[in-house]
């Protein structure tokens, strides 16, 4: 089945904040320098702040966004997202139920879903009207420790969906083809990129990997 990629969607690097690796005096630099490596999505992920403060980031990484022609997803929040304007939201297994989400933010928000190894969860996800599919962890992954792991081979399986695949969980640059070459379109990217400076270099690295890689990026 083909691939659906609308909305901004696209194959690429999808860079992922912690409130760790990018603290909040260098997260909209930290941001800023993955989008000029090329990064072709962001999610906001921060659990701890204050709603203020996140509110405050929310709005300087979407406006960064904006200027980079990049959709912001907002990590677990869809009425955060509404607030910022961003481009949509990012709900795992046990957030608010993705048709809420679509009714708060509309037919033109991305929304993504964790699936974690499972094609059942992406079956019921893609009825659901789900824009792209999140499985993972597929290496060992120090921001998300307990998730459970995956096995490549759902890469493939999943394309019966025709939606963007995105792969998730200790990805690094020596690893990252693989996941490529197994069916993946986004490389969602935490440590791997925002704990290896130089930000911007490692992004182009990412980004040249999966230019390489993907049949779509090679196309062009």
């Amino acid at each position: 089945m083909t691939t659906n990629f609308c909305k901004g969607l696209r194959p690429g690097l999808y860079a992922i904040t912690d409130s760790q690796l990018t603290p909040a005096d260098q997260l909209l630099e930290m941001v800023e320098a993955a989008l000029r490596g090329g990064a072709v999505l962001i999610q906001y992920r921060e659990k701890l702040a204050p709603a203020a403060e996140r509110l405050s980031q929310a709005r300087n990484l979407n406006a960064a966004c904006n200027n980079a022609g990049v959709p912001l997803i907002i990590n677990d929040d869809p009425q955060l997202a509404r607030r910022v304007g961003a481009a949509g939201v990012h709900l795992g297994q046990g957030d608010v139920a993705l048709s809420e989400a679509r009714h708060l933010l509309g037919d033109d928000a991305i929304i993504g879903i964790t699936c974690h190894d499972s094609l059942a969860l992406a079956k019921a996800a893609t009825a659901d009207g789900a824009d792209y599919l999140a499985f993972g962890r597929f290496f060992s992954s120090a921001t998300k420790p307990g998730a459970p792991p995956a096995n490549t081979q759902v890469l493939a399986e999943a394309r019966q969906f025709g939606r963007p695949i995105t792969a998730i969980g200790g990805i690094t640059v020596d690893n990252g083809a693989e996941l490529v070459r197994g069916g993946a379109d986004l490389l969602a990217v935490v440590g791997g990129l925002f704990g290896c400076p130089p930000i911007e270099a490692q992004a182009r690295r990412f980004s040249a990997l999966l230019a390489h890689y993907h049949p779509r990026l090679q196309a062009n």
